[in-house]
């Protein structure tokens, strides 16, 4: 209860019993020490001691009740660790304590029902014998429990639980060494915890299993090691080791240690988002003179399945922890093998257990029937690739009949068809709303289509499908970690990707960045055309068979825009292909071998630049004095000077004939060199668009 909080109210509004303000005052003041201290990261004494005046280890030694303590495994506030603290402290006065862990806690609930059903059970049994004396002694023996799997009956998760004589601790029975491999790495601590990963968070832990890759792991800021695929499963019930090698400029470090158990697709998963934070001192500044530490991470149970993998990270930040204000750069390396604990025990029979056998029989029976009849269609179908479209299999890209409409009835793509093949560099052209943007957020994955189909190289494309990493892109602008240099982000970025470090060609993508020593300067010092330019290498890394960039010349210098148009060219010359959507349509012209017209959610125009541009009245003429043509040309009935192009004087003539318009220079007396016809692409694409062209804008 708050402060000065009165009687509450129980079914019927019959009074609940009062709560003593003195109480509610002493609760209040629990928590603003506990979060003075957790905000600053600094304690004063009189916090230190309010907080261990609330600890129960000051009244363990005094507990002489026979104890049943049952703790949850999902638990983020209180992890198994405090259960474990808790029951070897009552144990020492001698008094009987029996130990329970269950799948659920804050972060779980009650957990399955066989579960929940379970722990009922032992609390009927327990109070029963020792309030109303009926019943056996219940016996001090340790029950654990994991989840088994998805009942389909109960439409829930099945929870088995265990039982052994004796309670093990948190260091199990026996331990099983798994080697964790990776060089020394340097990560950063952010300036003020900020950005942080999201992984421990109370009441949601697991959480950080689902933002893996987003936020769970900010890039440059963790250290990654990783064991080879698991021969056979290893169920685990208990704390964790791992021997660490710590050293920083400042002398200590703030770390947040974490063990993922990554699937052969890839994906991890960070049990009930559970984390070791740990403080080092008097740490060396070369993690070549460091001691190792024995770290021991949160007590967990799970099982790891053969195949898997085991992925330690050590990381120098979390939203749910305050860290060193101060920017430093921590390295970190692991020493040897991750020890997992296991626990031996005997399965606890549920009546749910006959049900589940059952349903195993028919799902068993079910798989042979489908191995059956998959392997008749692979018989009749074995030449045929259907995973690879055939016609599309050397395009690097291939979008058909792409439709996206939202909800609220907009349609921002109705109909838009096109290719991309190797050599090419394609322009994406459109007025404002046409739906540019939405085609290249479909092509990323970034939103789904209504309808239509993707082939990236004869592959469909889906969220996730392995065929994305040959593409590189830049959409909607760049992303960038602003404490970190633009080198250091260029291989945080390409280590998040899990490729090796030599697939990279970082000296390619840094001679097109063109950063010179700016490189090595934090992101947050740059000016908008440098993290361009650093955002355009980035999509290079790795040199991707299909290149896609959205605007990849905002905020760049013409001299800057010019080498950009030969470095995009170079790139599609190399047989790699490139998909480019600008509204500068003068660099289009110099730059695309290809355009694609998309107007109002529909193609109006696709091809060669040439062919879409066609013949134009407008002509280029060099001339021995510009100012002075311009002045004559500006006499000519219907004659228009446009505005200068590159220094050029590009001259509309409206139908007047090209040998009277040179007759008139000449006769001022003005030097004609050459005479060309001027084909713009903008004047196709006003035509094609016409004025009626603007949309609702892209979404």
């Amino acid at each position: 209860p708050g402060p000065g909080a009165g009687p509450g109210t129980g079914p019927g509004g019959a009074p609940a019993g009062a709560a003593d303000p003195s109480c509610g005052r002493f609760a209040a003041d629990v928590c603003a020490a506990y979060l003075r201290i957790a905000t600053t990261g600094r304690a004063d004494q009189a916090a230190v001691d309010l907080l261990r005046r609330s600890s129960p280890a000051g009244v363990l030694d005094r507990i002489t009740a026979p104890t049943l303590l049952v703790q949850g495994e999902a638990d983020t506030l209180f992890p198994l660790g405090e259960a474990d603290a808790n029951a070897k402290g009552i144990a020492a006065a001698g008094t009987p304590v029996r130990v329970a862990w269950f799948t659920g806690g804050h972060d779980g609930g009650a957990g399955p029902r066989s579960d929940s059903d379970r722990v009922k059970f032992l609390t009927v049994q327990w109070l029963d014998h020792y309030v109303k004396g009926e019943g056996d002694a219940p016996g001090d023996d340790f029950t654990w429990s994991r989840i088994a799997g998805f009942d389909a009956l109960d439409r829930g998760l099945v929870a088995t639980g265990f039982r052994r004589a004796d309670y093990p601790g948190l260091t199990g029975t026996t331990r099983r060494e798994v080697v964790v491999a990776g060089p020394a790495q340097p990560i950063a601590n952010p300036p003020n915890g900020n950005p942080a990963a999201i992984s421990s968070v109370p009441f949601a832990g697991g959480l950080a299993s689902l933002l893996d890759g987003v936020a769970g792991d900010v890039p440059g800021q963790h250290a990654r090691f990783e064991s080879a695929p698991l021969t056979d499963a290893v169920d685990v019930a208990g704390a964790p080791t791992v021997t660490l090698r710590a050293a920083s400029p400042t002398g200590e470090a703030v770390l947040f240690v974490k063990l993922y158990d990554v699937d052969p697709e890839g994906a991890a998963t960070l049990p009930n988002g559970l984390v070791a934070p740990i403080r080092l001192t008097g740490l060396p500044q070369r993690v070549q003179d460091a001691r190792p530490v024995t770290v021991t991470l949160p007590g967990i149970v799970r099982r790891v399945e053969a195949g898997h993998r085991l992925r330690l990270v050590v990381a120098s930040s979390d939203q749910a922890y305050t860290t060193p204000t101060q920017p430093t750069v921590y390295t970190v390396a692991a020493d040897g093998a991750v020890s997992l604990p296991t626990v031996s025990g005997d399965p606890i029979p549920t009546t749910a257990t006959i049900w589940r056998w059952v349903l195993a029989g028919l799902l068993a029976a079910i798989a042979i029937g489908l191995v059956v009849v998959v392997a008749v269609v692979r018989r009749r179908h074995r030449r045929q690739d259907r995973s690879v479209h055939p016609e599309y299999a050397g395009t690097p890209l291939a979008v058909r009949r792409l439709r996206k409409e939202y909800a609220d009835g907009f349609v921002a793509v109705s109909n838009v068809d096109f290719e991309v093949h190797p050599g090419q560099v394609v322009g994406l052209l459109g007025p404002n709303g046409a739906g540019k943007t939405t085609t290249l957020r479909v092509l990323m994955g970034l939103t789904q289509p209504t309808a239509g189909e993707i082939y990236v190289f004869g592959r469909r494309l889906v969220p996730g499908s392995p065929v994305l990493s040959r593409i590189g892109a830049l959409v909607e602008g760049p992303g960038f970690l602003p404490h970190l240099s633009g080198l250091e982000n260029l291989r945080a970025y390409w280590r998040a990707t899990g490729r090796p470090a030599a697939d990279a060609h970082f000296d390619e993508a840094l001679e097109i960045a063109g950063l010179g020593d700016s490189v090595h300067r934090k992101i947050k010092n740059y000016s908008h055309g440098m993290r361009q330019r650093l955002a355009i290498a980035q999509a290079m890394l790795g040199l991707p068979e299909l290149l896609v960039l959205d605007e990849p010349t905002d905020g760049l210098d013409p001299p800057q825009i010019a080498e950009m148009r030969r470095v995009l060219q170079r790139y599609a010359r190399d047989g790699r292909a490139v998909l480019v959507s600008s509204h500068l349509l003068a660099e289009v012209e110099q730059t695309c071998t290809h355009a694609v017209v998309v107007n109002k959610g529909r193609i109006v125009a696709s091809g060669p630049v040439e062919e879409i541009v066609g013949e134009s009245p407008s002509v280029l003429f060099d001339v021995t004095d510009p100012v002075a043509a311009r002045v004559v040309l500006d006499r000519l009935h219907g004659v228009t000077v446009l505005p200068e192009s590159d220094g050029q004087l590009v001259v509309d003539t409206n139908g007047t004939a090209r040998s009277d318009v040179v007759a008139e220079l000449v006769r001022a007396g003005i030097g004609v060199d050459r005479v060309v016809p001027r084909r713009r692409l903008e004047d196709a694409f006003l035509a094609l668009v016409g004025e009626n062209s603007r949309g609702s804008g892209d979404r």
